[in-house]
This record gives structure tokens, C-alpha cells and sequence, in this order.
């Protein structure tokens, strides 16, 4: 079983305004009101090495929404468990699944005080919907959670998705993290993942250990781009929908793209897998 290390999201800062929240740095990224002046600081500090670095955030989410897609319609996936939820902001994972699936269930795992009280203000009156407070780096804790096991049907296909989590998780055991939870998905589930790139090309590979380095050594304290060998194996044995593991912005794009992808968009990969 996986013994899962101390990452910054296993102690959660809440309404801490001296510490910096993973939660509220992606809210400030994607424009959002639920931050404060030490949340932002670690953007800024970013941004001296790469200006664009809000857009880590932009195709992180924009790679959810899309990956939502497929999975309710081509997937026919109506069971979701989503690590690590973050700040309810435009699109979430239940807003895509349940318009397409109304009857789609989603289980939002978090431990962070502030998240939870957002998100269950938003969805009290969502019945499919709910929020289970635990540490999405402890897989058997979760996986033995009551409310887990009873609101999901573990006899059904589940999409369990780590959309900007894994880079968060310090330890170099991720991918027997991952595997815990592969094992527990019945079969014909789905995996969704997207995490910060070291993509190992001369162009791109400095940019990304530099915001690793601000990001490490931020009020934040974490944000690891693994290289895509290290990605892969999160996916353990499950079979990747095309087009594999590839920058998040080429996962199925809405549409022809008229601009070249920054330094940034080109330092964040994304995948689903099926498992057999």
C-alpha cells in the first residue's frame, strides 16, 4: 500500500492569509476572487521567469473541460471522483458531466476548510453532488471513506480524475499512488491526469525547472514538471485514449489553433486512460 509523504496540501492553509493556498493560487490564476495578497505573490514571483504562467492554469482547466466532454458522451461515464477540486469557478467538473449526463454523480475530494465551505454552499441543492474532506494523497483512506464507498457505485465504471494535483505530491512513490487507485476503479473506468512538463528539449526544459524553482520555493511550496516517462507511469496499466499523453492544448483542441503555444502552454501534459 502506498504510504503517501508530508506534501503542502496534507497540512491545508484554510483561512491562513500568511500562507499561501494551492486552492486560492489557481483561483488567482484563473482570474478568480477567492485569493489573497500572498496567493498572487506566487504568481508574481513566477512571472519573473515566466510571464505567462497564469496559462499553466488556462490549459490545466481547459483540459478538464474537455476531457469532461469525452467522458460523458463518448465515455458514457455517469460515477466521477475528482482529487483535489480546488475553488468552485466557471466550469466545473459537474457543471460539464451533468449537462450532458444529468444524472452523472461527482464526488469532489478536498481538504482544504475554505474549499469545502465553497463548495458546499454551491451544491446543497445538488443531490448527485458531494464533498468529502480528506487528503487526495492518502488513496486508502479515501478509497475506504463511508461516503466514497456509498455514493459511488464501485461495481460501475468510475472517471477518476487528477487534473493539476500530482505535481503538488513531493514524493517520488506518485506512480504506486496512482496505482492504489487504479486497482480500486472497476473495470472500463477512466483516468484523467494533467501535470506540470518537463518536456527535456533544449528550448523548453529551462523554462520549466525555473518555475519549478519558484514555485518550490514560494509560499506555496510546491509545483514539481516531471518529465513524460514520469507522467506515463501514472497511468500504470491503463490503456491511453488517443491521442496518448501529449501537451494538454493538443488533447482533442475545440478548434484549428491560429497561435503558437507559449513557452509556458508547452510545460503542462495531460491523458485519459481506460482501464481494461
Amino acid at each position: 500500500m502506498t504510504e503517501a509523504v508530508e506534501s503542502p496540501s496534507s497540512h491545508p492553509v484554510g483561512v491562513d492569509i500568511t500562507r499561501a493556498s494551492i486552492a486560492r493560487v489557481y483561483d488567482a490564476a484563473l482570474n478568480g476572487t477567492n485569493n489573497y495578497e500572498i496567493d498572487r505573490q506566487v504568481l508574481a514571483q513566477v512571472a519573473t521567469v515566466a510571464p505567462e504562467v497564469n496559462d499553466l492554469a488556462w490549459s490545466n482547466r481547459n483540459f478538464l473541460i474537455r476531457a469532461c466532454r469525452f467522458l460523458a458522451t463518448q465515455g458514457r461515464i455517469t460515477q466521477y471522483l475528482d482529487c483535489g477540486s480546488g475553488l468552485p469557478t466557471a466550469e466545473n467538473t459537474h457543471q460539464v458531466v451533468q449537462r450532458i449526463q444529468p444524472e452523472a454523480r461527482v464526488l469532489y475530494i478536498d481538504n482544504d476548510p475554505v474549499v469545502l465551505a465553497h463548495g458546499r454552499a454551491l451544491l446543497e441543492e445538488n443531490d448527485k453532488t458531494k464533498f468529502v474532506d480528506a487528503d487526495i494523497f492518502k488513496p486508502e483512506q479515501i478509497l475506504e471513506n463511508e461516503t466514497v464507498r456509498e455514493f459511488l457505485d464501485w461495481t460501475q465504471p468510475i472517471a477518476l480524475l487528477q487534473n493539476g494535483t500530482l505535481h503538488h505530491y513531493l514524493g517520488d512513490d506518485y506512480d504506486q499512488l496512482m496505482q492504489t487507485y487504479i486497482d480500486a476503479l472497476p473495470s472500463g473506468s477512466f483516468v484523467g491526469i494533467a501535470h506540470f512538463l518537463d518536456p527535456q528539449t533544449p528550448e523548453h526544459s529551462e523554462i520549466a525547472r525555473r518555475m519549478e524553482d519558484k514555485f518550490t520555493h514560494s509560499p506555496m511550496g510546491s509545483g514539481v514538471f516531471r518529465t513524460w516517462d514520469q507522467i506515463a507511469k501514472m497511468f500504470g496499466d491503463t490503456e491511453l485514449v488517443e491521442p496518448g499523453l501529449v501537451l494538454c492544448d493538443d488533447w482533442w483542441p475545440d478548434g484549428p489553433r491560429y497561435h503558437a503555444l507559449n513557452q509556458v502552454q508547452e510545460c503542462i501534459a495531460g491523458a485519459v486512460g481506460r482501464k481494461p
